[in-house]
């Protein structure tokens, strides 16, 4: 593997770090009030890395099959109509967030419902189950709106890497993936009295917008969609 190669993985990963499933819902429940279970907030996070990595191995396994099949499937179609069909696509995600959004306005009592659960999950007792489902339902989701993770698919499919170094590679990517939510626990358990003003108001927000951040998340997508198509067509005009 080159030092490029190594540079641009590295840099996609800490991209990758900031998303709702690595970074936002990791911080959400580090702000549980109350006693910490160090050990669940690391089992999410594994979790998280775990099916990070085994989504990588099946891309990258079928990544050629699959580019050659859009290819194939697009290589009749004029750029314009193309990019007509995909600012049609942008606009009705767009639209699909805003719903999204104003579904979780209209359940007012969901924000104490979800609240109700993190504690839970964070302070009972019990096993982690509920946690390693959450993560794999946000990987789930958002799995396809995390552009530098399917470049970053796309580089390791492309650089000609045996199997066994592509495995590692990979492993290594998704463990940077989570090290800076990982580092904020750390830091939580540490300092938690001097932090614990911040939490709480950090946590009252996250609280009650919890529920619109898959809305934004899919409005970002629908957004970057929608601009790379007006910005296509203009250029063909």
């Amino acid at each position: 593997m080159t030092p490029a190669l190594a540079l641009a993985l590295t840099g996609l990963s800490l991209l990758d770090s900031t998303s709702f499933g690595t970074l936002l819902i990791p911080i959400w429940l580090l702000l549980t009030p109350g006693r910490l279970r160090a050990g669940r907030i690391f089992v999410y996070l594994a979790t998280v890395a775990l099916f990070y990595f085994l989504v990588g191995i099946l891309l990258a396994a079928g990544a050629d099959a699959a580019m050659e099949t859009v290819r194939r499937a697009f290589a009749d179609v004029p750029p314009v109509p193309l990019r007509i069909g995909q600012l049609a696509a942008g606009v009705l995600i767009i639209v699909w967030s805003y719903r999204l959004e104003a579904r979780a306005r209209r359940q007012g009592d969901e924000p104490g419902r979800v609240h109700r659960w993190r504690t839970r999950a964070m302070t009972g007792p019990g096993s982690a189950r509920g946690l390693m489902s959450l993560a794999a339902v946000a990987v789930a989701l958002e799995v396809a709106t995390m552009l530098p993770y399917l470049a970053a698919i796309a580089l390791i499919a492309n650089s000609g890497l045996g199997w066994q170094l592509t495995g590692g590679v990979l492993a290594g990517y998704c463990a940077v993936m989570v090290i800076p939510a990982a580092a904020l626990a750390v830091a939580r358990l540490a300092a938690h009295q001097r932090m614990d003003p911040l939490l709480r108001r950090l946590n009252t927000w996250l609280t009650r917008n919890s529920a619109k951040l898959l809305g934004w998340t899919i409005g970002g997508l629908g957004i970057g969609l929608a601009t790379n198509a007006v910005v296509n067509l203009m250029i063909a005009g």
